[in-house]
């Protein structure tokens, strides 16, 4: 890349102490913010460097905030679409003979209480939180597990606080 200022050079020269990644694969990262870039840069310069001047070289430098992305995967068993196939083919037997097909499924465990969650609400008043999630602020852990008939489109949602994940399915499956 070619430098175009001294502001790059002392930029990359800062950028480049921190840097990591696989440059084979074209894939770098710095742990450092904006901040404490310009930090960096104005020790190295002896004059003020402005966080709107880091973001700046930061992209004309190819760097942008980012997040990491679930796509890729993992290796696939050899027969994944015939299982798949399969079990569509004992569904629709199964949804013929009027016996109920259920699909089951958990997901993540919650911390109970005043803590933060994604999304946003219309609200006339601000929503205050705990700026923590520690365990030990908590009311316990909540567990939600989702039944779903789908002969008769009706699902069944159970909450509840058991450790013991088979137990707590096998109850949930008696409650429903």
């Amino acid at each position: 890349m070619e430098l175009k200022s001294h502001w790059d050079a002392v930029f990359v020269e800062v950028v480049r102490e921190h840097t990591t990644g696989s440059p084979q694969h074209d894939v770098v990262w710095t742990n450092l913010k904006p901040r404490e870039i310009a930090q960096a840069m104005s020790q190295r310069v002896h004059e003020p460097v402005s966080v709107r001047m880091v973001k700046q070289l930061l992209k004309r430098h190819g760097y942008a905030r980012r997040q990491s992305q679930k796509k890729k995967s993992l290796k696939t068993h050899p027969q994944r679409d015939a299982q798949f196939q399969r079990i569509t083919q004992l569904r629709e037997q199964y949804l013929e003979r009027g016996q109920p097909v259920v699909s089951i499924d958990t997901k993540k465990k919650e911390l109970l209480g005043n803590f933060y969650r994604r999304g946003k609400l219309y609200t006339r008043q601000t929503l205050e939180v705990l700026d923590h999630d520690f365990p030990n602020y908590s009311d316990g852990k909540m567990i939600p597990h989702g039944l779903y008939d789908i002969g008769l489109n009706k699902a069944h949602v159970n909450l509840g606080t058991s450790s013991d994940t088979t137990e707590f399915a096998c109850d949930s499956v008696a409650h429903w």
